[in-house]
């Protein structure tokens, strides 16, 4: 059976974490290090239309001026590729590592429902990756004591 984003986000929880396009990357920034996260969902008039990620903060570091002066709408990713509930873990896995993406939100019928990053695929994949080598173990030699 393959394991799909949905049973990622299961595990991870649902909860969105977005700010506004006009926000400044000062704000962005100290969101993202609030809630420990590596990106933020970048809305406008309740729509989605970016994000802003820690790589958007070094690109911003380098060429324009003090945080508190730029909006995040200026110096986000944008043209994002999103994911469904439904996609596989391997599919998920290969986009990111063949784009050298991070993080890829998570689209169900229209509506934004979660953003998995690299660190929860592979966070799952080596849980499941343990669970199998249990089972395999206790098939050949018994279970553990």
């Amino acid at each position: 059976m393959a394991i799909k984003v949905r049973d990622i986000l299961k595990d991870k929880g649902l909860e969105v974490i977005a700010i506004d396009s006009g926000a400044t990357v000062d704000f962005a920034v100290k969101k993202m290090v609030e809630r420990n996260i590596g990106a933020l969902l970048i809305m406008e008039e309740g729509n989605f239309v970016g994000m802003f990620t820690e790589r958007d903060v070094l690109k911003t570091w380098t060429s324009r001026g003090p945080f508190d002066q730029v909006p995040v709408r200026e110096v986000m990713s944008r043209d994002i590729l999103v994911i469904s509930p439904d996609d596989t873990l391997e599919y998920v896995m290969t986009v990111m590592t063949n784009k050298q993406i991070r993080h890829m939100p998570v689209i169900d019928s229209g509506r934004m429902v979660g953003v998995v990053s690299i660190r929860d695929v592979v966070k799952y994949h080596i849980g499941n990756l343990e669970a199998e080598v249990r089972y395999l173990t206790d098939y050949m030699f018994g279970p553990a004591a």
